[in-house]
């Protein structure tokens, strides 16, 4: 959840009436520096900028990710004693927590920083109020400054920040009549290779792909990135296998190629909570049909990407199982987002319609 501050909100909107565009040129730089920042990662984007009272840039930094120094410090490191006295600008509010690093808020204080201005309210409880303690240290703080500009840099980790869990997105490839296979099994390909680029492409922004047993069991799948003949690219996300069924010996998923963790039973928001333990914050689901239904049910998808191939196939195994639907006012209702042409197919992104409060 944000953190609820009346006080805060005040100050943020009297910021928006008194930024000059100075303190938006140098924002803009931390928001561009930020996206720097490797994804995935458990940690947010950030990106910081060091201004001297003369105007002059003294230091810039961005997080390069985890266990690393964070964007501040990096940028303390780079100004040395030229940061006494500056304003530091931020694309999220210095961290007010000691994780593998020490908090920002307290070294921009100790560095001797003026001034202090930011964009993004840091969503992440254990991680916020840094803006408070930098107060308390009778530094001028400003923030609230283009947030929606600095929240779409780390639009998946805010969310998973609000939500106290990963976010999950949902991938299915399936003809036009919504079949992800047909009557005899047979599933590859359904979409084109450039579809399958997509599919690594997304996939190597997210931390962990997420399959049943079902799903492992009929299709063996490796659940890595690849190029397009097949050979690993980069960091591999964690590969997630959820049920009960054993995997044989041979099973891609036990390979090297990755690591693979295995979460016995079938409750979609259990094996969520164990994955926000291990540091996730972006899980791609990848499971068949039943799978996705008991996500779907649970409320526990926040996005979904489908890949339609221009192909009919009358029968075969179904887009997604049962929901527990029987008539058309309980429908779930998805948002559009986005649709664009991949090769042949066409890529949908979807989100579960927001509720009428």
């Amino acid at each position: 959840m944000n953190r609820p501050d009346a006080t805060d909100a005040a100050q943020h909107a009297d910021a928006a009436q008194h930024a000059t565009e100075t303190d938006l040129t140098h924002l803009r730089r931390a928001i561009a520096l930020a996206l720097r920042s490797p994804l995935p990662d458990p940690n947010p984007r950030v990106g910081a900028v060091l201004v001297a009272p003369d105007g002059s840039v003294v230091g810039e930094g961005w997080h390069h990710g985890a266990g690393t120094p964070h964007a501040e410090v990096e940028a303390l490191q780079a100004a040395g004693p030229a940061a006494r006295g500056a304003t530091a600008y931020v694309s999220l509010e210095p961290c007010n927590h000691t994780g593998r690093t020490g908090p920002c808020a307290v070294a921009l204080a100790e560095a001797g920083v003026a001034r202090v201005v930011f964009a993004q309210p840091d969503p992440n409880p254990t991680a916020a109020g840094g803006g408070d303690t930098l107060r308390a240290a009778g530094i001028a703080v400003t923030g609230g400054l283009l947030a929606a500009e600095s929240e779409a840099v780390n639009r998946v980790w805010t969310r998973s920040a609000q939500l106290g869990r990963p976010y999950v997105t949902w991938k299915v490839a399936a003809t036009l009549d919504g079949r992800t296979a047909a009557a005899d099994g047979t599933s590859r390909w359904i979409t084109s290779a450039p579809a399958r680029a997509d599919v690594h492409r997304l996939r190597a922004m997210c931390d962990a792909i997420l399959v049943g047993t079902g799903t492992a069991l009929a299709d063996d799948p490796r659940l890595t990135v690849r190029d397009a003949d097949g050979r690993p690219l980069g960091r591999q996300p964690l590969r997630v296998v959820l049920g009960d069924r054993p995997l044989p010996t041979t099973a891609e998923l036990r390979s090297a190629e990755a690591e693979t963790l295995f979460v016995p039973g079938h409750v979609p928001g259990e094996a969520l909570a164990e994955l926000a333990r291990a540091g996730v914050r972006h899980a791609w689901l990848e499971g068949g049909a039943t799978l996705a239904a008991a996500f779907l049910r649970d409320r526990l998808v926040d996005e979904i990407i489908v890949y339609l191939a221009p192909t009919l196939l009358g029968a075969g195994r179904p887009l997604v199982a049962d929901l527990g639907i029987g008539t058309l006012a309980d429908a779930l209702h998805l948002d559009l987002v986005d649709v664009a042409r991949v090769g042949p197919d066409v890529r949908l992104t979807l989100a579960p319609a927001r509720r009428e409060a």
